[in-house]
């Protein structure tokens, strides 16, 4: 039996398409772990939040990034790749959520030290499912770093 944390986890999705937030925000609300998801809508504003530049300078570190790769102004892989050169930035998992399936997206992600990457299923049960997934993996099973 797996033990639920008492603390909520902080998570942190960087995502540019509003369907896509709302049903990831649905998933976990359902939840049943405690956890506060913070969204940003680009790459950009990704970094600011992570590094707590304005307007975020009271943001939380999340103990997982939910980041897509498709994004205007910076790309995900640009933040994957500034997150893990940065010390105080690379010990964060970071799970590559896209509707990419291109294989030069997938390995330029695990060469970047993605925790994992997971193609977005069509179909609004399909990507609940996955998000349900996800939660049941990364919150219930794996033991996450200490902030």
């Amino acid at each position: 039996m797996t033990q639920i944390p008492v603390t909520p986890i902080e998570i942190l999705l960087v995502e540019d398409n509003e369907p896509d937030v709302i049903l990831t925000q649905e998933a976990f609300e359902d939840a049943r772990i405690a956890n506060n998801l913070h969204v940003t809508r680009d790459g950009v504003e990704a970094m600011a939040y992570l590094r707590r530049q304005p307007p975020f300078e009271h943001a939380t570190t999340p103990d997982v990034v939910l980041l897509d790769i498709n994004m205007p102004r910076k790309s995900g892989l640009e933040v994957l790749s500034e997150m893990k050169a940065d010390a105080t930035l690379c010990h964060i998992p970071v799970v590559v959520l896209t509707t990419s399936q291109a294989d030069e997206d997938i390995l330029k992600s695990y060469q970047n030290h993605a925790s994992s990457y997971i193609v977005k299923p069509v179909g609004f049960d399909n990507f609940y499912q996955a998000i349900r997934a996800f939660e049941t993996y990364w919150l219930s099973f794996v033991r996450l770093p200490p902030r």
